[in-house]
């Protein structure tokens, strides 16, 4: 990860907690807590602009973005706290079989640094 990148996540985190605010103290849907939701899917969306893509960000980044959704509805009355916590299983459940595909690669910081010792 680059240090432009990690310098992405402060402003980034900001500027949507002041748009939540904005929201809300505006009246637009106030029956949302628009900071939490906002911040929720900027988490999401910081996951991959931080770690890129591998098997962590495939799996933290898309949770975080249904989360946010699945927030919005509960939130509006679509669905229920019932509904939502089962549904979040199933979206976790399924990103672990996605993260298993061998073409997404493991995080770099799982990777062995150090010299690759012989089998003498």
């Amino acid at each position: 990860m680059s240090d432009s990148n990690k310098s992405l996540a402060i402003p980034i985190l900001i500027i949507t907690v002041g748009v939540g605010w904005l929201l809300t103290v505006q009246g637009i849907a106030p029956q949302i807590n628009w900071i939490w939701t906002l911040g929720m899917a900027s988490i999401g969306v910081l996951c991959f602009v931080l770690l890129g893509f591998d098997k962590v960000s495939v799996v933290v980044g898309p949770l975080f973005l249904v989360s946010s959704i699945l927030s919005v509805l509960r939130q509006t009355g679509f669905i229920t706290i019932d509904s939502e916590v089962p549904i979040l299983v199933i979206i976790i459940g399924v990103l672990l079989l996605v993260a298993r595909m061998p073409k997404i690669p493991p995080p770099k910081w799982l990777s062995p640094v150090g010299p690759k010792l012989s089998d003498d």
